[in-house]
């Protein structure tokens, strides 16, 4: 079975590339591609991969996830209701995505994970906090 391709109409990038605008290494975008999170929208003749922008903004969204603590799980959840709420808002094919989830049940799930993300920032800021205390204590000796 081939790999999809993407359409002429949509530009694409080579892994290093796309390395390069998420910051992310190419070790865990070829782990996401491994596990299903992010794969890439295609492979060139030579079984390259291959990403569209539409891609490098999912992979985007996944590296705001990482030094939040989500796990994988959490992750491919988050990208799943993102899908579908573009689908339906229209952005997206909605033939593409199959399964069940009323608009509100996919807003719930979409609010539970604002409401993580705040949690898990505020912990991180209050580390930070810690982490200055300790420098000025460390400089002022």
């Amino acid at each position: 079975m081939s790999e999809p391709r993407p359409t002429a109409a949509q530009p694409t990038m080579h892994i290093g590339v796309v390395a390069d605008r998420t910051g992310l290494s190419l070790r865990t975008l070829r782990h996401y591609d491994e596990v299903g999170l992010v794969r890439p929208s295609g492979r060139s003749d030579g079984g390259f991969r291959l990403y569209t922008e539409a891609d490098v903004e999912r992979l985007l969204l996944v590296r705001r996830m990482k030094p939040l603590g989500f796990s994988l799980e959490e992750m491919a959840d988050l990208l799943d209701v993102a899908d579908r709420l573009a689908a339906r808002d229209g952005d997206a094919p909605s033939a593409a995505l199959p399964g069940s989830g009323t608009d509100d049940d996919l807003r719930d799930r979409l609010a539970a994970y604002v409401h993580a993300a705040e949690e898990r920032r505020a912990d991180l800021a209050r580390k930070l906090e810690w982490a200055d205390e300790l420098i000025t204590l460390l400089r002022s000796r």
